[in-house]
């Protein structure tokens, strides 16, 4: 990577300022940038994905750290004059006028016609001894992604909302897979034919510890003190807003099935004119294809929006 935290970065007025520089920022970073608009990423660098070792299922990219694609990302839009990159804080933002001010800490107000939201989202794990060390390493959210690397182990699904009976019918396709309801979800009626026929195990006793050296998995304990073996467990935490932005913007958010998101529409435009937003932020649907695209998406979208205001003007 060649860009440096203030290569290109200054404080005059820029067409669009993106803030996250993960999958869904960097893309939408390279659409505008190649539309020759002066865009500004900033990138606080705690992406979601930074528990994980590798990428998966990325066209392309499959096995890649997900550090090193991003790194590669920077490195080619280094090379458009127009780009610039900031490391750092987005801790406020506003509408001023025709422009959008962005608040940095300890370095000073960025402006920019256009604002696009890729601030992502962060996981609540459930409070399990155990767990939050072997986040992403043995403990994951998404089959797609990961599945395939502990196909044919004895596999584990522990709920944490009432759409996880559905998770372990879809994990269930990986290996065999035990279904851990914590007491408080059990499968609905239309689900237990697939678990019989898939022979997920229901089991009712709430899993109070995981168990395995280092970040390996050996096994679950449960609350009555009884082991069951496992040596994967996936589960889909709730999630929440890593960012306040968009509220103190006044973007509609709106309560999605695993947490909230920022409402957009197919152009990923938010409910606030001129603000745009994609990847984690708006999708419970979290894949680094689904947040790439919803980048381009938003950086087109915004792109346009500038186009044709211009126009409108002239």
């Amino acid at each position: 990577m060649t860009v440096s935290p203030l290569d290109r970065a200054d404080h005059s007025p820029h067409d669009v300022i993106i803030i996250g520089g993960s999958f869904a920022g960097v893309s939408a970073a390279m659409q505008l940038a190649r539309a020759r608009r002066r865009v500004l990423l900033i990138d606080a660098g705690l992406p979601r994905n930074r528990f994980v070792e590798s990428a998966h299922g990325f066209l392309g990219q499959d096995g890649r750290p997900p550090r090193e694609i991003i790194g590669t990302a920077l490195s080619q839009l280094s090379a458009y004059p127009t780009f610039s990159f900031l490391a750092g804080q987005a801790q406020q933002a506003r509408r001023s006028g025709a422009f959008f001010e962005i608040e940095l800490g300890g370095k000073g107000i960025i402006r920019g016609r256009r604002l696009i939201l890729a601030t992502g989202v962060g996981d609540e794990l459930p409070e399990i001894a155990g767990m939050r060390e072997r986040w992403g390493l043995s403990i994951f959210s998404c089959p797609y992604c990961h599945g395939f690397e502990v196909a044919e182990r004895r596999l584990g699904v522990i709920a944490n909302h009432p759409m996880s009976a559905h998770q372990a019918v879809l994990v269930s396709d990986w290996g065999p897979t035990a279904y851990f309801t914590q007491g408080r979800f059990e499968p609905d009626e239309d689900l237990l034919p697939l678990f019989h026929a898939r022979n997920i195990a229901v089991e009712r006793n709430p899993i109070v510890e995981i168990l395995g050296r280092d970040t390996a998995i050996e096994a679950v304990r449960s609350a009555d003190g009884l082991t069951v073996p496992v040596e994967a467990i996936f589960t889909a935490p709730r999630t929440c807003l890593t960012s306040p932005l968009a509220e103190q913007l006044g973007c509609h958010i709106e309560d999605g099935p695993l947490g909230p998101l920022i409402s957009v529409d197919d152009q990923k435009r938010t409910s606030v004119e001129g603000v745009f937003a994609a990847g984690d932020v708006t999708s419970m649907m979290a894949n680094a294809t689904m947040a790439s695209a919803a980048g381009v998406m938003a950086g087109v979208s915004a792109h346009r929006s500038l186009v044709f205001e211009s126009t409108t003007q002239g």
